[in-house]
């Protein structure tokens, strides 16, 4: 399902959006704004107004036009649970068009594109899943529409330096950036608008999202190069009854899994202007921060057969797509409800159930900031 993440011409204040629908596609909005619609006063989070201090004008950014960024779920191209068809072209002909609708389109990369290699997973291994796609897969990932791929993940080095090597000759061949290996900062430009791209997470083979001194150096490095700096981390637990963000750090199957809330706030005070989160295998809520909007699991967008997805929960997927205005503020966006069938095949869900649970959870762990309404419920 589509939807509209809207803001008005006040930051805090609640306006009705208004939209054309498309035939047969129900549309939700997110609006962003104090449930009430009440004006609130700068500085009444108890935060100064993000384009104060660290999200001051960049010299290069004076007049940027508006540019959009999509983000997804987690991508598995292929494994040893099965290779999709088509060169892995056939995970992503339902969804297509809505994948290249933004003006650079973003995702979560889960394995490796290689070949051959010792697997992370030993004989016998409880709880452990190693991903490997043939490097040829990587083309699908182009051909969708995805520009840029974080590697920031806990299966980035699913078979070691080799694999990784190997994935990224074959992100380059297929003309997908990536970014997320340590100290990596990924530059692309779309409508005269620089995007950095930086990626965090708990794993030796990234940047640490532990470490504050050098998330804010990264993102002080990606301000200086572009006129909008996004953020992607890999966090949380994994499992259908984790679709709310705790306070405090998360673990699962024995590992550190970080603490997204802290971090992604981190990273906004240091300068970011959009925190894209990845991790859990389902959905989470949308989070308003400093006039930043955070979006802390899509779910899975596609993979052949090794995501679960039985059950009301696991089978729910979303794609957004956030405006980003000059300097990087939020303006307006859509959201667009998923499902995955048995195979890990994502389809439009015109019933909306994707969007519905991201209302609720957005409500229930972030409060009011965000409002997710039927458009039908507006008028100009």
């Amino acid at each position: 399902m589509a939807g509209r993440f809207n803001r008005g011409s006040h930051l805090r204040s609640l306006l009705p959006a208004v939209l054309l629908l498309a035939p047969a596609l129900a549309v939700a909005t997110i609006l962003v704004g104090a449930f009430t619609g009440a004006e609130r006063p700068a500085g009444a989070d108890g935060v100064a107004p993000a384009d104060a201090a660290t999200h001051g004008d960049r010299a290069h950014g004076r007049g940027a036009k508006t540019i959009t960024i999509g983000w997804v779920g987690d991508i598995t191209p292929g494994s040893q649970y099965g290779l999709p068809a088509n060169g892995g072209a056939s995970l992503f002909a339902n969804v297509q068009d809505t994948l290249r609708a933004p003006d650079l389109m973003a995702g979560n990369l889960e394995g490796t594109l290689s070949t051959g290699g010792a697997s992370k997973c030993g004989a016998g291994a409880a709880n452990c899943f190693a991903f490997q796609a043939p490097p040829a897969n990587g083309r699908a990932l182009g051909a969708a529409g995805l520009d840029v791929v974080n590697l920031a993940n806990n299966h980035a080095f699913d078979y070691g330096e080799a694999g990784r090597t190997q994935t990224l000759g074959a992100l380059t061949a297929a003309k997908v950036a990536f970014t997320g290996l340590p100290g990596d900062v990924r530059v692309l430009t779309r409508r005269g608008v620089r995007v950095a791209f930086v990626g965090f997470s708990t794993y030796r083979w990234t940047t640490s999202m532990d470490d504050e001194q050098a998330v804010r150096a990264l993102i002080d490095q990606a301000a200086v190069l572009a006129d909008v700096v996004v953020v992607f981390f890999h966090a949380g637990a994994e499992g259908s009854d984790r679709t709310g963000v705790p306070v405090g750090r998360e673990w699962a199957f024995g590992e550190d899994r970080g603490d997204s809330r802290a971090f992604a706030h981190m990273a906004i005070d240091a300068g970011a202007d959009l925190v894209l989160g990845s991790g859990p295998h389902v959905l989470r809520g949308l989070e308003l921060y400093r006039h930043r909007l955070i979006a802390y699991s899509l779910g899975n967008l596609a993979g052949w057969h090794n995501f679960a997805t039985s059950g009301p929960v696991l089978s729910l997927s979303a794609l957004i797509k956030v405006q980003m205005g000059p300097h990087g503020r939020f303006r307006e966006g859509e959201l667009t409800s998923l499902r995955l069938d048995g195979t890990g095949v994502p389809h439009r869900d015109h019933s909306e159930r994707a969007a519905k649970l991201i209302r609720r959870l957005s409500y229930s762990d972030f409060g009011g900031r965000l409002r997710i309404s039927r458009l039908a419920d507006w008028h100009q």
